[in-house]
């Protein structure tokens, strides 16, 4: 089998050169993302290995195809960047990653809650300079706070343990989920309105497109920060800076951003970038927004690799797909 591996960086390279050798797979590392106007690059490969900043669209999915292209193997969970469809009906079996390590995006979307409500990078820019004042770094504690979950898959109960171990009150809104022990479930009236922390852990669909909306916003905190390591367009961003320049909301902690494709996962430091929204989030004190990391442990890149050949495997060898699309 020859693998087509788009959107390539050098931390991909490392477990999958080693996997692709054991299973006997070439594979060809391209740097641009699989678009329409880069399907082109994966002449000659049996399969493509999209991440999650490429547009598998149906214009896209019609050059693969052409170029005899028989699967696409994302190495990501969320699918909501492929028609998915389109593919099915041309033959082209879409297969996934539903599971690497929910772990390490529960502990960043931690991460990034306490640097936001300790103010670590102010401190650690200070101290840099050495500043060693403490005035304006007056933080809050996590325990006896409110958080609201939404999503309850597996990154979302990793999340759910962790808050149990500050001490926090949980609330929970996913419609797909049953009762959690030392949970509430809640609407998402109640998520929004009792929540001191709202954080998201959510595939995007076409029903929570923008669930964190100017609406939803209003109904929060003035206090309330916003955490989101899931996808961008759960949030829409220009409601989400008019309510922090209003201060109507507390603050904001993003790894993903809706119109972060081009601009996540390259080095912008020498050119700057042209999205304004994007910018001014950047800019303002309560914010802090990294870029896509989440997943990026070694733990999570081994599992991606590992369960992106055995997804191929099984297609070589015509067995069950387990991790189909459909």
């Amino acid at each position: 089998m020859k693998i087509a591996l788009f959107d390539a960086k050098p931390y991909d390279k490392k477990h999958f050169s080693i996997d692709a050798e054991k299973y006997g797979y070439g594979i060809r590392y391209i740097e641009p993302a699989l678009s329409e106007h880069t399907a082109i690059l994966a002449r000659g490969c049996d399969v493509v290995c999209p991440f999650v900043n490429c547009t598998v669209n149906s214009k896209a999915i019609d050059i693969l195809k052409s170029e005899g292209v028989k699967l696409i193997a994302l190495r990501s969970a969320g699918f909501n960047n492929v028609d998915y469809e389109y593919a099915e009906a041309a033959g082209i079996p879409v297969v996934r990653v539903p599971a690497y390590s929910p772990y390490a995006v529960a502990e960043h979307s931690f991460a990034l809650l306490l640097a936001l409500v300790r103010k670590l990078t102010h401190a650690y820019v200070r101290t840099r300079e050495f500043n060693f004042s403490l005035t304006g770094l007056v933080g809050t504690d996590l325990h006896g706070k409110t958080i609201g979950i939404i999503g309850a898959g597996k990154i979302g109960r990793v999340a759910i343990s962790i808050a149990k171990g500050f001490g926090m009150r949980i609330l929970v809104h996913d419609p797909f989920a049953e009762d959690i022990e030392g949970t509430e479930k809640a609407d998402l009236e109640r998520i929004m309105s009792e929540s001191d922390i709202i954080s998201l852990y959510c595939p995007l669909t076409e029903s929570n497109h923008h669930i964190i909306s100017k609406k939803t916003l209003g109904m929060m905190k003035k206090t309330a920060l916003v955490i989101n390591t899931s996808r961008g367009a759960l949030i829409d961003s220009e409601a989400l800076l008019e309510a922090l320049k209003d201060k109507s909301i507390g603050g904001a902690a993003l790894d993903v951003y809706e119109e972060e494709a081009g601009i996540f996962y390259q080095d912008q430091s020498d050119t700057g970038i042209e999205d304004d929204t994007l910018a001014r989030l950047i800019s303002m004190p309560n914010v802090i927004i990294t870029s896509h990391q989440g997943y990026l442990t070694e733990d999570a890149l081994a599992a991606i690799s590992a369960t992106t050949m055995e997804n191929i495997k099984h297609f070589e060898e015509g067995t069950e797909l387990i991790n189909l699309v459909k």
